[in-house]
């Protein structure tokens, strides 16, 4: 008995000490939700840090334990990985939120004018060179992000005179957005919703045919019958929450609490234009939300709080 005390002493002992570390990747909704999870956890009394990292990279950082939470795991970018990964029973399933998300290429609303058609994916064969630039040799360009996307096997099984403009970070984005509704001119940029974007700037997804599995294993189905990859991305995906078991083991009673926390696409959007819009840190728009809501959080996490302090 007294051994079985002093382990349970040791464990607990442990895990006060060892800090809470939160994935942080390079947009904006998700930086938030790592930031409110952090400010939520302090006022618990837990050591937290902040990890920055890639999405490939952070796929290696849960399962060895070196990460502890990834609070946006996206169905469309993310889905395979954590699949292969959540049935080998190395990262930890938290569960989705009510949020119901998609990702695929955008247009203001006023580009519809400059190509009719659409938002039917098939007006892009009609109308690729109102998307062209300088250097793209008369072809159409589309503005894309450093995420996992088949986007050019696409183009090429849609027969699609486009080329991709790939771009480090959301940021990088959003930024060629801006300019180009500045000076109104047509643009196709890889969007998600929920983010900033839904709750500020008119506009619309393109609509390929229908994303299904067979899209991408079965060159016979759909429009191309040679070539996978002939559809869009899913158009209402999950968005879920993810630990390393190091976190599930250490702090039972946080994950339950993750595991019930929820936002709304609407929230997520209000949030993210804080940042990307009226300039606020992500820390500052955390603060913010957990002050404004602690009833709500507290309702969840109370009988977490550390006995450290």
């Amino acid at each position: 008995m007294k051994k079985v005390w002093l382990f349970l002493l040791l464990f607990n002992s442990y895990a006060l000490a060892s800090p809470i570390r939160i994935v942080v990747n390079d947009w904006t909704s998700q930086q938030i939700l790592a930031n409110i999870a952090e400010q939520i956890f302090i006022r618990l009394g837990y050591e937290v840090e902040l990890i920055k990292v890639t999405v490939d990279m952070q796929w290696f950082l849960l399962k060895t334990d070196r990460v502890d939470l990834q609070l946006e795991v996206w169905q469309g970018t993310m889905e395979d990985r954590f699949t292969q990964l959540h049935q080998a029973g190395v990262i930890v399933d938290l569960g989705n939120y009510s949020i119901v998300t998609r990702e695929d290429w955008w247009y203001p609303l006023y580009v519809r004018d400059m190509c009719p058609g659409l938002p039917d994916w098939r007006a892009l064969r009609a109308c690729d060179t109102v998307f062209a630039r300088a250097g793209s040799k008369g072809k159409g360009v589309y503005v894309a992000g450093p995420w996992e996307k088949p986007d050019r096997a696409r183009i090429k099984a849609l027969g699609l005179n486009f080329i991709v403009k790939q771009l480090d970070n959301g940021e990088a984005i959003w930024q060629e957005l801006k300019v180009a509704i500045n000076d109104k001119r047509a643009i196709l940029v890889f969007n998600w919703t929920p983010n900033w974007v839904g709750a500020v700037y008119p506009g619309e997804f393109v609509e390929f045919p229908t994303y299904s599995k067979a899209c991408e294993q079965d060159n016979l189905w759909g429009v191309n019958s040679k070539l996978p990859y002939d559809c869009g991305n899913p158009k209402a995906g999950w968005l879920k929450k993810v630990s390393s078991n190091r976190f599930v083991k250490l702090f039972p009673c946080l994950a339950k609490g993750v595991e019930q926390f929820d936002l709304s696409n609407a929230e997520v959007e209000e949030l993210s234009a804080q940042i990307d819009v009226y300039g606020r840190t992500a820390r500052r728009v955390a603060q913010n939300w957990v002050k404004a809501n602690k009833s709500r959080w507290e309702s969840l996490f109370i009988q977490c709080k550390s006995t450290r302090r």
